[in-house]
């Protein structure tokens, strides 16, 4: 055909061509014009920041250093008291930020934007399993932008290497009680940078001034362990090799209670001994928090956690308080707590949750703060959590007449062998005998069942629908048995395979799904129990006569519709 050109001529036309040869790679150097105009990276805007990073799906969510994470369907907005705990170590000596991103509903665009503006020198946040990854991405952009990052929580401490090797970002975990590793950390990696100085054995600020905390937590550190040696003090802090981090592994190997990295290795540090005495830390800095932000159901206006012990002496093997504190039982004085009520009184919040693993372990401390509250004549309105086995008639009436009006009860079960295979401990007669005490008291008594226990039947699951319909229970929440990482119920679902397959630990959420998988009882029969149950105790005369009677403003209206609707799976 006219115009072809044949094989033959196309190989000698291209035998013919002159191909260019390979030139020296030399790319343009952006890098060497930008110093030369004098542009540098911002500096650093703040030195620490405390951070409940945006949650996973935009809803509210609750988290807190005691307890796990998971999505509120109460309504509630927790307070982040111990980040606010956390500052108050810190300052004066480090200037000192806290965000809040759940409470203020804030999303990852508008965080993301925030951190860049704050250029924060350390990152500090906490981690739970059901936020594991979402937690890890406020982590991975804080490194990015040359943040020392550290993380805390009741996932990390079970299960540091595991996270620190799946997320590079992180550099540090603070296991167990996190105040004094942290401070420790960060007196250690400021000393060997040269911002500190060590001056006749205690620490001293750039301008030359002593630290003011330095000298309590050497206090702290030096009674819970007598042969401690602070890490700040040991020879040979060198630059990393980023420059971040310039403390030695010397140094980091004699912080107990750290999780750090050496080379490609995850090293985990001897635990650290709890401190003694909760009266030694000083007051949380609430005024940090959105205090206005938070809420609680059935409370008109905002309020906030007063932590007032720590540990539990009963063993729940489901029970995730004890990964943090084991058994340990540590109790404020009632003038320092009374003392920290009056701070909040002077920040305007009268509404009062006291926070503990148990808030009635010791019952001289209780009797004692009811007394000293109405004593200085506090006009506040409390809440707490409680056993049915620790408490007794006159206790509750000293506790109604200083304000405390509603109490949260874990009942969990109505059948004996699953709670005795739980180790909950208590006798199922005490449930309505305490219950009755507390209504007589004009306390109002908020039930929590737990469905899935080990021996779980749908028969057991319908004796605890009965019990809780018989006990004089305003409001009733029936949760997922979860098998957080670290407590016995986990390592017992483990041994006998009752994981459901292809759990990540995202989905160990007692309130979104379940991860178990009994034989005779599958995980999709669990879910529906779950609803069912809470759908047979509400629909009935006696609760919904309760929320009107209860009705003091659209917000309590609004709790009680969205605690059910959320119980049903109806909203998210």
């Amino acid at each position: 055909m006219s115009g072809q050109i044949s094989e033959q001529e196309l190989r000698q036309n291209l035998g013919t061509r002159h191909i260019r040869a390979l030139p020296s790679a030399k790319f343009p150097d952006a890098d060497l014009a930008v110093r030369a105009h004098g542009i540098k990276s911002p500096e650093h805007k703040v030195d620490v920041l405390l951070v409940n990073p945006p949650t996973p799906d935009g809803a509210i969510w609750i988290r807190s250093q005691h307890r796990v994470g998971r999505r509120s369907r109460e309504n509630m907005v927790w307070p982040q008291v111990s980040l606010a705990q956390l500052a108050a170590l810190i300052v004066p000596d480090y200037s000192v930020e806290i965000i809040d991103a759940n409470a203020m509903r804030m999303g990852w665009a508008e965080f993301e934007k925030l951190l860049r503006e704050k250029r924060p020198r350390f990152y500090l946040t906490q981690v739970t399993a059901p936020t594991l990854t979402n937690d890890m991405y406020g982590v991975f952009l804080a490194r990015s932008l040359g943040a020392i990052t550290m993380a805390f929580g009741t996932h990390v401490t079970p299960m540091p290497r595991e996270t620190m090797l799946q997320f590079p970002a992180l550099d540090f975990v603070l296991r167990g009680e996190p105040e004094l590793p942290f401070r420790e950390l960060l007196d250690t990696i400021q000393t060997a940078g040269g911002r500190m100085q060590l001056k006749d054995g205690r620490l001293h600020l750039p301008d030359g001034q002593p630290a003011d905390q330095s000298g309590l937590m050497w206090k702290m550190m030096s009674e819970a362990d007598p042969s401690w040696k602070p890490a700040w003090a040991v020879e040979g802090g060198t630059s990393g090799s980023d420059g971040r981090i310039r403390a030695s592994a010397v140094q980091l190997a004699t912080i107990k209670g750290l999780v750090w990295r050496k080379g490609d290795d995850v090293v985990v540090n001897v635990d650290r001994p709890f401190f003694r005495n909760l009266d030694d830390l000083p007051l949380p800095l609430h005024h940090l928090l959105p205090l206005d932000k938070y809420r609680i159901p059935m409370v008109k206006g905002p309020y906030t956690f007063i932590v007032t012990s720590r540990g539990c002496t009963a063993g729940c093997k489901y029970c995730i308080k004890h990964v943090s504190y084991q058994y340990s039982i540590r109790i404020r004085t009632p003038e320092n707590i009374v003392n920290e009520l009056w701070e909040l009184k002077r920040l305007g919040i009268s509404n009062i949750h006291m926070y503990a693993d148990l808030f009635t372990v010791s019952r001289e401390q209780v009797v004692g703060l009811c007394n000293l509250i109405s004593k200085e004549g506090l006009k506040i309105r409390w809440t707490c959590n409680s056993r049915v086995d620790y408490v007794d008639k006159e206790m509750l009436t000293l506790m109604g007449k200083s304000g405390c009006w509603m109490i949260s009860w874990g009942i969990e079960s109505a059948n004996e062998q699953i709670l005795k295979k739980a180790a909950k401990g208590y006798r199922l007669e005490q449930a309505p005998r305490a219950l009755k005490w507390a209504h007589e008291a004009g306390i109002k008594n908020w039930g929590y069942f737990i469905v899935g226990l080990p021996g779980e039947t749908e028969e057991t699951i319908q004796e605890t629908i009965k019990f809780a319909k018989a006990l004089p229970v305003d409001i009733a929440l029936f949760h997922v048995a979860a098998p957080y990482p670290g407590t016995p119920f986990f390592f017992e679902v483990l041994e006998n395979n009752w994981f459901r397959p292809g759990t990540q630990w995202e989905q160990v959420d007692m309130d979104k799904s379940t991860v178990l998988d009994y034989p005779g009882l599958s995980a999709e029969k669990l879910e529906y129990w779950q609803k069912r149950a809470f759908r047979e105790w509400a629909f009935r005369p006696g609760p919904l006569w309760t929320y009107i009677k209860s009705i003091n403003g659209p917000q309590v209206v609004k709790s009680a519709i969205e605690i059910g609707l959320g119980t049903l799976g109806w909203i998210r």
